[in-house]
């Protein structure tokens, strides 16, 4: 390139308020979250309405000191890229639509970004994509494995079936009494705990890389009840130690299993469970036995935030993709 391409990032899909700006897909030069979980906290798990409310109460904040940090002006940026979908309706309309009155106001070309594209695209600020490649992702909401063999295009070769990894997380936090949201907590409880109970598996039929993890939630909840109806005592650590190991075996080994079938050069992950302690020291552990690189950026690009939209929206942008202004919230948006 020429000329540097500076791209505005915003990111509305759940609860988190984000703008970024980002230089040339690759360099942060100021990443700002403004986050609900407080908010939520008392609820036990995201309220679409009420995360929406605070989006309109912080995006200008927000925007603000994103330019504030960047020490940078509207006529350096050359873009405006935003999250489309997928996500909540509302929360995702909060963002789509300050793009689009931004790109109208300051006359910038639109660009839509899918969430997990960005989540994808958040190792890039960190480290060089190398082809073919295999991203791992693992959030509240999806649980996916994405071939790419160049920049912007991706070919989902699994997903989950039922429950996301990070929703079954939160569910079984939520059984054991734990705050929102419960991942951490979970991840933390392990560590503390032993794998004392035999936990399902969810490998589904021979060859497929999909997830389920809708049977494994029923069954902690299962032996939870049944434990309390016998008088039994379980401990927390030891339910949460065995939960996790569940999880983080059938993720390994089916990341592991596509890494050496599809033959990539580099396996990164992506998502908020990417920030999940025993899932990254399981992972490292299984491709310290290959020649595979594996890659997993740090915890504050692990969640949401905007930096990740920006970083993808440059290659969106670069790749001549426009959005115009009748841009729309798409709550189910496929990646492809």
């Amino acid at each position: 390139m020429s000329k540097d391409t500076i791209i505005l990032g915003i990111e509305t899909s759940c609860d988190e308020t984000a703008v970024a700006i980002v230089k040339n897909g690759t360099e942060i030069i100021s990443n700002v979250v403004s986050s609900q979980i407080e908010s939520h906290k008392r609820f036990g798990g995201v309220v679409p309405e009420i995360a929406s409310r605070h989006h309109v109460e912080q995006m200008t904040l927000v925007l603000e000191q994103a330019f504030d940090e960047g020490q940078i002006t509207w006529n350096e940026i050359d873009a405006i890229a935003v999250t489309e979908g997928p996500g909540l309706v509302g929360a995702l309309l909060v963002g789509v639509n300050s793009a689009k009155a931004l790109a109208f106001a300051k006359q910038k070309p639109l660009v839509g970004v899918h969430h997990i594209a960005g989540h994808i695209y958040a190792n890039r600020l960190e480290q060089e994509f190398d082809f073919p490649l295999l991203a791992l992702i693992v959030s509240g909401g999806h649980t996916e494995l994405v071939i790419m063999k160049e920049h912007g295009q991706y070919e989902v070769i699994g997903e989950t079936r039922d429950d996301a990894a990070g929703e079954a997380y939160d569910k079984v936090a939520r059984m054991l009494g734990l705050p929102y949201p419960g991942g951490p907590h979970i991840d933390r409880l392990a560590h503390e705990g032993k794998e004392t109970i035999d936990f399902p598996r969810a490998w589904l039929e021979d060859g497929s890389y999909d997830f389920s993890f809708s049977g494994l939630k029923s069954a902690v909840i299962n032996k939870i009840h049944n434990a309390k109806q016998r008088g039994e005592m379980l401990k927390d650590e030891d339910i949460a130690a065995s939960f996790q190991a569940s999880v983080v075996e059938v993720l390994t080994k089916k990341t592991l299993r596509a890494a050496k079938e599809y033959k990539v050069k580099q396996v990164i992950v992506a998502g908020g469970v990417a920030a999940n302690k025993g899932l990254r020291t399981a992972l490292a552990n299984a491709f310290s036995e290959t020649d595979i690189p594996l890659y997993v950026p740090p915890l504050s690009l692990c969640t949401d935030n905007a930096a990740m939209i920006a970083a993808a929206g440059t290659i969106n942008y670069w790749n001549g993709k426009r959005a115009g202004l009748d841009l729309n919230a798409n709550a189910s948006l496929l990646l492809k």
